[in-house]
């Protein structure tokens, strides 16, 4: 993976459109997942049916961060830290605080 900070006042992260493709195709399923769900309230399904198409959408967004917490230490932080930005590391430490609640 190859990115870089795009030059503006807020901070982005300039994603190849391969990347880009994949992480929308995975948010789209969520999103479809997240839908499902919603039509079996509506539909009056059980609660433990629900509860386990629930689980496993919060299942597909933790993988989902996971991924791309794996890509923006890879990239972000390997960059930061190799400029000598100053307060990479304690940016990352309060994400991974953020992450684990």
């Amino acid at each position: 993976m190859q990115c870089h900070e795009v030059g503006t006042p807020e901070r982005r992260t300039e994603r190849p459109d391969e990347e880009r493709r994949r992480l929308i195709h995975r948010l789209n399923r969520i999103e479809g997942q997240i839908r499902g769900i919603r039509s079996m309230v509506e539909q009056n399904a059980y609660c433990a049916d629900v509860l386990v198409q629930a689980a496993a959408a919060r299942a597909a967004l933790d993988a989902f961060s996971r991924g791309l917490l794996s890509d923006h230490i890879r990239c972000c932080v390997v960059r930061d830290l190799k400029a000598e930005r100053e307060g990479a590391v304690d940016e990352l430490l309060a994400l991974l605080q953020k992450l684990m609640t």
